[in-house]
């Protein structure tokens, strides 16, 4: 009787390699060896990283955004080979193109690999948000499929597969954040070390200051929306600060299904690099009941939080909003980091920035892109008022 051939483990190109969810896409590698393996890597600043991780992981090719300046090291290397961003993403030995860089400049790099019909394992929430109808549109046209890698829409993919109807409704869970019981009179006083310091999960920076103002539960609203097909209308969110309960689907007889796992980005990250097939792996904490007895829900407080409410609306308005939201809150964030200005002109700056946009509808790349830089000058102006 012949021996059943093991399969070969799938050929990964890991965009933004030294970044959070980057880092933790490298554990997942390292503990299923005989499933993944590494081809190429991409970074944008983390140049000691980067080398660090080339080293261990001896991919064929590798991307840096600051090659030609300080790749000194990197030349001398007779492998891997550079190549850009773009090429690495579409590049012909690559299964799967994980995508966690940061900001709307990745939606070039997604773009390029739904071309090239890769399965694309998307962190990355900017794209998705200002230009989900281009994405979404690619899509259709080619045999590339989108594995989201958010806790949060994993959940819900989790919760529709084998499913046969459409969800009647969505709940994204959220953890509410380090001010969740913060007295709303004080959060002007908030510094960036205790916005950094989330309760739940290990994220970047922009990420975590996002989840404090919950901005970033608000782009995964517009996220939910592209993902699923799904009106905004019919997607909610739900305080659950013990974030075991990733997001929940109501189905249209009224059954609600829920994903349940302790607070661990590899579980999501590895299930949309193994789908449809689930690995053990002995790295992953698993879940005890008897450490979360009390799961706890509530509604959340637009008013404390007022950029839920803004990147709701920008969602539902449409056109080049979500893009200009996206860049607003991205100046803002990086301002607040640098504290040239307080965590509650990140709300403030974003909002003025929105109502002085005149939206495009069905928005082009270009147009895209025009709106992004038209926000980034605009905010970087009101923001110097305020500071």
């Amino acid at each position: 009787m012949a021996t059943k051939q093991k399969p070969r483990p799938k050929n990964l190109a890991v965009l933004g390699s030294t970044g959070s969810i980057g880092r933790q896409t490298l554990d997942v590698v390292r503990a299923l060896p005989d499933h993944f393996h590494i081809v190429g890597l991409a970074a944008g600043s983390n140049y000691n990283l980067l080398f660090t991780q080339i080293q261990e992981f001896k991919p064929d090719f590798f991307s840096y955004a600051r090659y030609d300046s300080e790749g000194h090291n990197l030349k001398a290397l007779v492998r891997p080979q550079y190549i850009p961003l773009e090429e690495l993403a579409v590049h012909p030995d690559v299964d799967i193109v994980v995508i966690a860089t940061s900001s709307t400049a990745a939606i070039d790099a997604v773009l390029a690999a739904i071309q090239a019909g890769k399965t694309i394992a998307l962190a990355n929430k900017e794209s998705l948000v200002a230009a989900g109808e281009i994405i979404t549109g690619a899509l259709k046209k080619t045999k590339a499929r989108l594995h989201p890698i958010d806790s949060e829409h994993s959940a819900i993919w989790q919760c529709l597969n084998g499913e046969k109807q459409p969800p009647h409704h969505i709940i994204l869970t959220a953890s509410g954040g380090p001010f969740l019981n913060y007295p709303p009179e004080q959060m002007s006083e908030i510094t960036v070390a205790q916005a950094l310091a989330h309760p739940s999960w290990i994220m970047g920076q922009k990420v975590t200051v996002d989840s404090a103002t919950l901005m970033n539960k608000g782009l995964e609203v517009i996220e939910a929306h592209w993902l699923f097909n799904i009106p905004i209308t019919s997607v909610d969110v739900l305080i659950h600060p013990q974030s075991i309960i990733h997001s929940m689907v109501e189905f249209a007889d009224g059954a609600v299904k829920a994903q349940l796992s302790p607070p661990d980005m590899r579980l999501p990250i590895q299930y949309a690099l193994s789908y449809p097939d689930r690995f053990p792996n002995e790295t992953l904490p698993s879940f005890d009941w008897a450490d979360f007895a009390d799961l706890t829900f509530a509604q959340p407080d637009f008013t404390k939080f007022p950029c839920l409410r803004l990147a709701i609306e920008a969602g539902k308005k449409g056109g080049t909003y979500p893009a200009v939201l996206c860049t607003a809150d991205e100046v803002a964030v990086e301002l607040f980091l640098k504290e040239q200005i307080r965590f509650t002109d990140i709300p403030a700056v974003v909002e003025k920035v929105l109502n002085a946009h005149e939206t495009i509808p069905h928005p082009s790349l270009d147009a895209i892109k025009s709106a992004e830089k038209w926000a980034r000058d605009i905010a970087l102006k009101i923001a110097g008022g305020i500071s």
